[in-house]
């Protein structure tokens, strides 16, 4: 019989095709054609997975606290995370801000091509550099202000407040811990059986990926010209990327776990390029969930507690860009940062990690934060927008591949690091 495709083979399949068509469409003219009738179908795939984010976090993390048999459990599993969560993050910046002071990449970048830059991306700039000022306004203790909701259901409404969500989702399963057993067993009944309809929703929506996953990158205008100049840049970027994913988080895998990092990245492979693909954490994290109990056997009570957090709050690849990015736009400027002013890079990109949203290019807006404390001009942000989509996607791909590491982790200090089922997942 015919071994079937697996899913991820088709998405790459659709991924390789889109970009194909991407870097083909604007010399055989079809520009306007891609924008009308391609576009939309990815426009339409990251809606439909946008449309169950906020229902698959709040059914699967209060079935899953709601599973655990007491709170010190849950408070035991969430500190546990969030250190390694900060841990890794601490690591991920070190990792950049090291790198881009041996490469020097911002060495490379003429005087005119920088003033092009700037003039061809002044409007967008200033957009975002209005955004992060709202950001950076807001008081030290704002982040745990924003956390608490005043009203659920105006947090539900939008993507954006992944926090408030979780907040609730994990005070309403803490509350059903502390319930009597009998009361709440037709709401425990209930959440179980949302969360399996969420996961079917998740399965329907994902065989549609191939499509969407083509139509999003075949929508991409690719600047080949620009690329090649901001090269070394870009390289410096994926450098740091490649030694978290194939140096930190295996010897993280190693001396936590016994789970080989084969393994471990063939178990996540789906998750990875769907985060390729889509730039976005939140998007993926219905994937990232399947993959981690299906393919790496992570129990769903951990899955469904340090996933959710990770996609919100755990952003390694994002601290590697903002520290080298930070850097870079310094040595294009031909200023040097002291070791103090790299230190507030670090600390300042490892704060903002946790606070930027799980969307794509949620990280430009918050190197503006990064850049702003250490006194550069956030206009130099004109130096990278160019070459910014596709380093987000290499970027979302190390984010969802820190969270798994982390989840990995947990399960495996916890003992719910179970053998994941023989049974092939559905393609």
């Amino acid at each position: 019989m015919k071994k079937k495709l697996p899913l991820y083979g088709k998405i790459l399949i659709g991924m390789a095709l889109g970009m194909v068509w991407g870097l083909s469409a604007q010399s055989l003219g079809l520009t306007e054609f891609t924008t009308a009738w391609i576009k939309p179908w990815g426009t339409i795939f990251i809606n439909a997975l946008k449309l169950i984010a906020i229902p698959l976090i709040i059914f699967s993390l209060i079935d899953g606290i709601s599973n655990l048999t007491d709170v010190s459990k849950l408070s035991r599993i969430g500190g546990r995370t969030i250190v390694f969560y900060l841990a890794t993050t601490v690591v991920a910046v070190t990792i950049g801000l090291v790198l881009v002071n041996v490469i020097k990449p911002g060495k490379f970048l003429t005087p005119e091509k920088r003033e092009e830059l700037g003039n061809a991306y002044a409007s967008d700039i200033n957009s975002r550099i209005t955004s992060a000022h709202e950001v950076k306004d807001d008081g030290p203790l704002q982040i745990l202000v924003d956390i608490v909701p005043e009203n659920v259901f105006g947090a539900m409404s939008s993507n954006s407040n992944m926090l408030q969500i979780i907040f609730f989702a994990m005070l309403f399963g803490v509350a059903m811990i502390l319930a009597k057993p009998d009361k709440i067993r037709p709401v425990k009944s209930f959440f179980d059986g949302a969360n399996e309809v969420i996961l079917k929703i998740v399965d329907l929506i994902m065989r549609f990926a191939p499509v969407g996953v083509f139509a999003l990158l075949a929508s991409l205008n690719i600047d080949i010209q620009l690329m090649k100049a901001l090269g070394v840049y870009s390289l410096n970027v994926v450098l740091g990327l490649a030694l978290m994913v194939f140096m930190a988080y295996p010897l993280i895998l190693k001396a936590f776990t016994k789970m080989p990092y084969l393994r471990f990245v063939k178990g996540i492979l789906p998750a990875q390029v769907l985060a390729f693909s889509t730039s976005s954490s939140a998007a993926t994290l219905p994937v990232t969930l399947d993959c981690a109990e299906k393919n790496l056997g992570i129990s769903e009570e951990v899955s469904s507690f340090v996933l959710p957090l990770g996609a919100t709050i755990n952003m390694d690849g994002t601290s590697i860009h903002q520290g080298v990015s930070a850097v870079f736009i310094a040595q294009a400027f031909g200023l040097d940062l002291t070791l103090g002013q790299q230190l507030t890079i670090l600390m300042t990109a490892v704060l903002s990690s946790i606070g930027a949203a799980a969307v794509p290019g949620a990280g430009i807006i918050m190197l503006i934060i990064v850049l702003e404390a250490v006194g550069l001009d956030p206009s130099g942000l004109a130096l990278i927008l160019a070459v910014d989509r596709p380093l987000d996607m290499l970027r979302t791909v190390v984010n969802v591949t820190g969270d798994s590491t982390v989840a990995t982790v947990i399960a495996s200090s916890e003992g719910e690091l179970l053998e994941p089922p023989t049974e092939s997942r559905p393609a």
